[in-house]
């Protein structure tokens, strides 16, 4: 019997306009977040599709019951970061563009790449996000805590799901392909389409949102791009490109904790890999224990404030 549970929480979205620029104390983060809200729309809906292509493969209960609540709770992930994408369109009308790329380009690989690879994908993907989102939990005061408390509590709820079913893709995968060398095999073309999605966003961002909204140049996000636009800055005669200033939304943290998630992000791909020995976030536990509790979850900084 599977331990998930599918949670369906709303953000009031709709309710007031919700700012670019969430998190005014660290604008990369902020803008990097609302990639990632681009991605999840389109990832989850393929996830959606390949489960359902999946299913008459799979003849064990169990795996099942896994595969049945593990995309019921990625189509709730997805529905609230469309609700998120929305408002951002509300706000600057030229990103539906952006949105619609984003999700052209999951469209077009769930078309063109067959059912292994998909499930492969979607595997190696999220095998990585324990560790990663391990490490934005661990140091949410300054990544979370700051900004508008629905884009806050969004994150944090998506990413302590994430680690709650962070096995179940690969159990899924196991059970259908069985073949954990060709996952591997697979990980640079997989990442490397992640990568070009997250760049459709950003230069969308770019594109749509105002320097004076967003403070930062969008393509931060890419350790490449920051150093490039560093090195043309030192050239004479130098172009980089005028998009605003460029900033690392990770640079305040533990060079060791971001070398452990590294570390952990190369060991997710590794064949014998198994999510369910990954260290857990203090707070994914004080948040589930929290929505059991009846917290207002959707809104956990201010909730909390309000109840203190």
């Amino acid at each position: 019997m599977t331990d998930l549970i599918v949670r369906k929480l709303r953000f009031a979205f709709a309710e007031y306009p919700v700012p670019f620029l969430w998190n005014e104390a660290n604008p990369a983060f902020s803008s990097m977040a609302n990639a990632v809200s681009l991605l999840a729309i389109g990832f989850e809906k393929m996830i959606g599709g390949m489960i359902a292509e999946a299913m008459p493969l799979i003849t064990d209960p169990v795996v099942a019951e896994e595969a049945d609540a593990f995309v019921r709770q990625e189509g709730q992930h997805s529905m609230a970061h469309r609700g998120h994408a929305k408002a951002l369109v509300r706000a600057y009308p030229g990103l539906k563009e952006t949105v619609d790329a984003c999700n052209a380009m999951f469209d077009k690989m769930a078309a063109e790449k067959s059912l292994d690879y998909r499930l492969a994908y979607t595997a190696d993907l999220e095998a990585t996000f324990t560790p990663v989102f391990k490490l934005m939990l661990d140091h949410d005061n300054t990544l979370f805590a700051p900004g508008d408390d629905r884009v806050a509590s969004l994150f944090l709820w998506h990413f302590v799901e994430e680690v709650e079913h962070r096995s179940s893709a690969l159990i899924i995968y196991d059970h259908v392909i069985n073949d954990p060398w060709y996952r591997m095999r697979m990980a640079p073309s997989i990442f490397k389409h992640v990568m070009s999605v997250i760049k459709v966003a950003c230069e969308g961002f770019n594109r749509h949102v105002p320097v004076a909204d967003r403070k930062v140049d969008a393509l931060s996000l890419f350790s490449t791009y920051r150093a490039k636009q560093a090195w043309r800055r030192r050239v004479p005669f130098g172009w980089p490109a005028d998009e605003g200033p460029v900033s690392d939304a990770f640079k305040h943290l533990p060079k060791r904790e971001m070398a452990t998630a590294v570390a952990g992000i190369v060991r997710s791909q590794l064949p014998n890999h198994k999510p369910a020995h990954e260290k857990i976030p203090v707070l994914a536990n004080e948040w589930f224990a929290r929505y059991d509790d009846g917290y207002d979850v959707t809104k956990w900084y201010t909730a909390e404030e309000k109840s203190a």
